[in-house]
């Protein structure tokens, strides 16, 4: 329950961010081009709180924490004196409409970078994305990948940590084939290219990690088998399992310091007893835990007891800082911002011509629980998301739906063309047909969240 609070917090203050800046950039440059502004809402549905600022507009905080918007002076909802056409929205020239339409998504994208540079700027722990172990028969393999191996570079652009990494395998998703540049840990000089046919290659939203699915996975410090915490109310804290106790056998079994022995006994005997030999403080002790069942992304009942390892240290060679002058994080976070706008475009197109399935589509819960992990991780992990969700909220509402802010640039756009205003009712359907559009993407997003549960 504590978990479900938190990621709902983290969501909310998220959003909350990131539709305070959308809407200031509507905000700002309608008052910059003189529209009178009645009305700014963060968040849609009954006011929580209100002030009237001096001029007259009404500031709100709403109960639904989902959107925004700032409602201007229009003669085609209020009925104006030629004398107010100066400061309506609807009166200005074709051109400051627009500005006015595109400044909310503008500043999305502002704001990406900015996160971003202070990121760079405050520093981030990372690790260099060396191969941990590679599957036998497997994409990876057949192109020669080998654990210990540095990945430097996906397709001539640079890596140089695991999310680099990751950013770079998904936006080549439908591809053919990709090429690796990798170097041996001893062999720091000799690079070598490597490359991974992508034909037979199914990536889906069930998959553990886009690594995993090509057959590899990053190296991993040594996984104790004493524990770092234990889930309160899980299996593990009904069986009396505290944080500090060393796992030595299952069902009389040794476990022999591998923690992959501890997991696949636990997943194999989901509401059985198995009988724990532990140690604490010194002493043997023998408990009795009966795993929960859980169901797995294959619908198997799995075993599961709310117990977390305790992880060795990174090895020096492996760990970096991401920390740079407050100069060269400006071009840093810039390269970044470009790198993910470049992976959310690309996804998005292949989205739409079938090679991604909308079963990739993350809704509210996914983003909500990915708010959650990087806020619990720290100050610039969680920077390092809301950079990623304003370059996705940038690039969905420039999308051409009427709804969206890309909806009404399409509108101008007709209008610059054919110089007259589309009629209200033909908007009217276009907004009709846009929002089925979008309610209908939504429910299939809110559907998978459901389905990854």
């Amino acid at each position: 329950m504590t978990n479900i609070f938190w990621n709902v917090a983290s969501f909310v203050i998220a959003l909350g961010i990131l539709v305070i800046v959308h809407e200031f950039g509507h905000f700002t440059v309608a008052r910059y081009f003189g529209v009178k502004i009645e009305k700014v809402s963060i968040g849609l549905g009954r006011s929580i709180f209100k002030k009237i600022g001096k001029d007259g507009t009404e500031y709100t905080l709403s109960i639904i924490p989902l959107g925004g918007y700032v409602q201007m002076l229009d003669s085609r909802v209020h009925k104006l004196k030629p004398k107010n056409y100066h400061v309506a929205f609807d009166k200005k020239t074709l051109w400051k409409r627009a500005m006015i339409v595109a400044a909310g998504p503008a500043l999305n994208f502002v704001f990406a970078i900015f996160a971003y540079w202070l990121v760079f700027l405050v520093g981030i722990p990372a690790v260099k994305p060396i191969i941990g172990s590679v599957e036998p028969v497997s994409i990876a393999a057949d192109a020669g990948l080998k654990s210990g191996m540095e990945i430097i570079a996906i397709s001539d652009k640079r890596t140089e940590d695991w999310e680099s990494v990751n950013v770079e395998l998904i936006s080549h998703v439908g591809n053919e084939r990709v090429a690796l540049t990798v170097r041996s840990m001893n062999e720091i000089d000799l690079k070598e290219r490597k490359i991974l046919d992508l034909s037979s290659w199914n990536f889906g939203a069930g998959e553990k990690s886009v690594m995993e699915s090509l057959g590899f996975v990053p190296y991993m410090p040594k996984v104790l088998v004493t524990l770092l915490s234990v889930s309160k109310g899980g299996a593990g804290d009904k069986a009396g399992l505290r944080v500090g106790d060393t796992l030595l056998s299952i069902n009389g079994l040794s476990i022999h310091h591998n923690w992959n022995r501890v997991v696949r006994m636990i997943e194999l005997h989901p509401n059985q007893t198995l009988s724990l030999t532990i140690e604490r403080d010194g002493e043997i002790l023998k408990l009795a835990l009966i795993p929960d069942g859980k169901k797995n992304n294959q619908g198997e009942i799995v075993g599961f007891a709310g117990i977390v390892p305790k992880i060795a240290e990174w090895p020096e060679s492996h760990r970096f800082e991401q920390r740079y002058s407050a100069i060269q994080s400006i071009l840093k976070s810039i390269e970044k911002t470009k790198q993910v706008f470049s992976l959310t475009i690309g996804i998005l197109k292949k989205l739409i011509i079938g090679d991604i399935g909308l079963d990739n589509l993350s809704g509210p819960i996914s983003i909500a629980q990915s708010a959650g992990v990087t806020a619990a991780y720290g100050f610039v992990y969680f920077l390092s998301f809301l950079a990623l969700m304003s370059i996705n909220l940038f690039v969905i509402n420039l999308l051409p739906f009427p709804m969206l802010d890309g909806g009404h640039l399409l509108f101008l756009s007709i209008e610059a063309v054919i110089r007259r205003p589309l009629s209200e009712n033909t908007q009217k359907i276009g907004h009709y047909i846009g929002g089925a559009i979008i309610f209908s993407l939504t429910i299939i997003a809110i559907l998978n969240d459901l389905n990854r549960l």
